[in-house]
């Protein structure tokens, strides 16, 4: 039996590699018919920043508009690129970005909110570009590394072209 995809997530950190691997993520959900959800997860603030932040930063809505604002930057810029890649692309490939179903940003820990966001998302395949980070991760980004382990979906690297 041929598998059914018809929810695919696609996560981004906002790299150029992230944005190679949405032209996967576009032809395969213009070969399937599938929709596409896309996720970016702003890194949680690690306990010595958010120390950092309360000490320097007294006013507690003053603290909390600037952290959100991490999140509002990253929504525009990611609205940015999308709005470059479809004018990058030929005329009969921009209805693709009409199966674009949904786009989150959101602060959290990246691995543990994309595994979250493909199950709320009842998706069938993720796909995540590789990272760069040197020997240590095999070329293999530590969020994708941590999404292969534990998806109970496929997931697809799309590695450094």
């Amino acid at each position: 039996m041929i598998v059914d995809i018809r929810n695919i997530l696609y996560c981004t950190d906002l790299s150029q590699n992230a944005a190679y691997a949405f032209r996967y993520a576009a032809q395969l959900a213009s070969l399937s018919g599938s929709e596409i959800h896309i996720l970016h997860v702003v890194e949680e603030l690690s306990s010595d920043a958010k120390v950092t932040i309360q000490a320097y930063v007294m006013d507690d809505a003053l603290r909390h508009k600037a952290l959100e604002e991490r999140v509002n930057q990253a929504e525009a810029y990611l609205s940015e690129r999308l709005k470059k890649f479809w004018a990058e692309q030929d005329e009969s490939d921009r209805g693709i970005s009409k199966q674009i179903k949904s786009i989150d940003v959101c602060e959290a820990y990246p691995a543990e909110q994309i595994l979250k966001t493909s199950v709320e998302r009842d998706c069938d395949l993720i796909v995540i570009g590789a990272h760069e980070k040197g020997l240590a991760h095999n070329f293999l980004g530590g969020v994708a590394k941590s999404v292969l382990r534990r998806s109970r979906i496929p997931t697809l690297v799309v590695p450094i072209p």
